[in-house]
């Protein structure tokens, strides 16, 4: 079976479920505004200035939401995962929402597979017509988030989550795609025949310009305003420390 898997966040989703989810929760007063602004703000700060690591800034956020929501109600949490979808749920980049219609017109079986929580992971899955998904667990106990996650924000078990897809629907790997933008996109990238980088960020541009079994079969796709651009791994990465401007 020929398969073709999705990351939402930076790839699908013109942004990051978890942070739009964040600022909902902050917005509607079940977390207080500190909580968000105190631990992120300097990190967010630097990315949107263009100054800060993309990478870190999702690493910094990602904790911070995770120490936040502990203890909030599932009753809570599923009204505002709603009004992420409701609000947001369109707001994808052109090329991977062409690209998830392409590959259902041709038969290929669509997963996501994403390091946002799943319960917005499911939401975004049944939007977009995915026919599997899987995101982090945030467990559940007595009607409450527990605060325990099970990540699939990482390469390794985003590894994990494609052998046991494997398994599940006897997959070719060499005949299959997949889409990333992030470092932790990195495994399955590597695992498929066809993989395509989605704005990349530059700690997996890197990565991928410098392992040459990767680098001879990516192809990168950068979408600013209405135009698409592909670009191959020799893509020259513009410093401007040791440019003289």
């Amino acid at each position: 079976m020929r398969v073709a898997f999705f990351d939402i966040d930076g790839t699908i989703y013109r942004n990051s479920l978890l942070t739009e989810h964040f600022k909902k929760l902050i917005k509607y007063e079940l977390l207080t505004r500190e909580e968000y602004e105190l631990k992120v703000k300097e990190a967010f700060k630097q990315w949107d200035n263009r100054i800060g690591d993309y990478d870190k800034y999702l690493e910094n956020i990602t904790t911070t939401y995770v120490e936040a929501i502990k203890g909030l109600s599932v009753k809570y949490n599923d009204f505002i995962a709603d009004q992420v979808l409701e609000l947001e749920g369109d707001r994808v980049y052109k090329f991977t929402r062409d690209m998830i219609r392409w590959h259902k017109k041709r038969g290929d079986k669509v997963i996501f597979i994403s390091g946002s929580p799943d319960f917005l992971v499911s939401r975004m899955a049944k939007k977009w017509g995915a026919d599997d998904f899987c995101g982090s667990v945030y467990h559940v106990e007595n009607e409450k988030l527990s605060g325990e996650i099970s990540p699939m924000w990482d390469s390794r078990n985003k590894m994990k989550a494609i052998e046991n897809f494997c398994k599940k629907y006897d997959i070719d790997l060499s005949k299959s795609y997949a889409y990333g933008d992030t470092n932790g996109d990195y495994s399955m990238l590597s695992l498929v025949g066809y993989p395509r980088a989605i704005n990349p960020s530059k700690e997996l541009l890197e990565r991928i310009k410098n392992e040459k079994n990767l680098r001879d079969k990516v192809e990168i796709f950068v979408e600013r305003k209405d135009v698409i651009y592909k670009l191959n791994a020799d893509v020259e990465l513009y410093d401007i420390n040791n440019k003289d401007v």
